[in-house]
């Protein structure tokens, strides 16, 4: 399974972020445009489980699942995702322009699901500080 990684341009924060995409998700959907299909993309639609990752003050935060990958105006390639953000655990990743492809093996996981620490408890804020403090 494959992913991709892009930098959450403009957002400083994961709750900056999760406020963006919730603007989104009321208007009806998220869609990112990209000049060029990624050549590996087929490898991603083939798998609901992938999806585009998050990269705000050079850490992976989070993720967006791809629903598939489609056109947009001017020749454009639209990227289709659902419209939610699965906080993941932290990691380093270096800021780069447009998108990355990020193999399953080096992907972070997800804090939800059985975590029994509680940290999926806690607001999208504190989330990034404890992140960048390299605490989760």
């Amino acid at each position: 399974m494959l992913h991709l990684t892009k930098v959450a341009f403009g957002a400083t924060s994961v709750e900056q972020l999760a406020d963006r995409i919730a603007i989104r998700r009321a208007e009806g959907g998220l869609v990112l445009t990209t000049r060029y299909l990624p050549k590996r993309h087929e490898e991603m639609v083939g798998h609901p489980d992938s999806s585009l990752f998050w990269i705000v003050k050079h850490q992976l935060v989070a993720r967006s699942p791809i629903l598939r990958f489609g056109e947009a105006e001017a020749g454009r390639i639209a990227i289709h995702l659902r419209p939610e953000l699965v906080l993941v655990q932290a990691r380093p990743k270096r800021a780069h322009q447009g998108w990355r492809y990020l193999e399953q093996a080096d992907a972070p996981a997800d804090l939800g699901g059985g975590d029994a620490s509680g940290l999926t408890a806690l607001p999208p804020a504190l989330m990034g500080k404890l992140a960048e403090l390299a605490l989760i």
